[in-house]
């Protein structure tokens, strides 16, 4: 036998005997961490839109609701109005209770004299926004009058049985302000008459710094 004929039976033999290689698999086809972030936030984004113009507050890593904050009525709207202009109205001299605007205010009131004054504030207020506080619009000088008058017109909020709204009046036990505005997280900024002896805007907690409830005239 030929050395050719010898190589040529090798060859033969080993293709005989040589393992068939697996066949390659074909990668799967993955989604890289990128392109699945993509689609997640596009998915938001549908169910936003389809949410129409309701706000989103943050609740945590990828949650959200929506927020709903309570429109001012016409008459509230005007209230606030009317007292963002009064900020800065001081007692002359301080400690006093009186002054030239002060005593405008107190005319807003039946019979009232000299002497603390917020009630006069929300009571001229009320008056000059077209919603007079009292059964015949004579205005209280005194916080409990306005508070019981409102509890039987059905005009009164009693603290935590629903959200404030602009233009509501913010009753504590001795005292008396106008809602100003409302945050999405409940924080409510009010302007007050004889606080520190001068209309002041003043910035409290969801409990209204401890506010036995509101009154809402319009």
């Amino acid at each position: 036998m030929s050395i050719e004929v010898t190589l040529s039976r090798i060859a033969e033999l080993q293709s005989i005997l040589a393992p068939t290689p697996a066949p390659t698999a074909t990668p799967a086809t993955s989604t890289s961490f990128a392109t699945a972030l993509q689609q997640v936030g596009a998915g938001l984004g549908t169910s936003a839109a389809a949410g129409g113009s309701a706000k989103l507050a943050s609740t945590g890593v990828g949650s959200a609701v929506p927020v709903s904050l309570g429109a001012p009525t016409s008459a509230g709207q005007a209230i606030v109005n009317l007292v963002r202009g009064e900020v800065g109205q001081a007692e002359q001299p301080p400690g006093s209770n009186d002054s030239p605007r002060i005593a405008q205010y107190r005319q807003a009131t039946a019979g009232s004299g000299v002497g603390p004054w917020c009630a006069y504030f929300v009571s001229w207020a009320a008056r000059q926004a077209g919603v007079p506080i009292g059964d015949s619009g004579q205005g209280y000088g005194l916080v409990d009058d306005v508070y019981a008058w409102g509890q039987r017109t059905g005009k009164a909020i009693p603290a935590g049985s629903a959200p404030p709204q602009p233009g509501d009046l913010i009753v504590w036990d001795e005292h008396i302000g106008v809602v100003e505005s409302v945050d999405a997280n409940g924080s409510i900024h009010t302007i007050e008459g004889n606080s520190s002896d001068q209309v002041s805007r003043r910035t409290y907690d969801a409990s209204g710094g401890g506010a036995i409830g509101y009154v809402r005239l319009g």
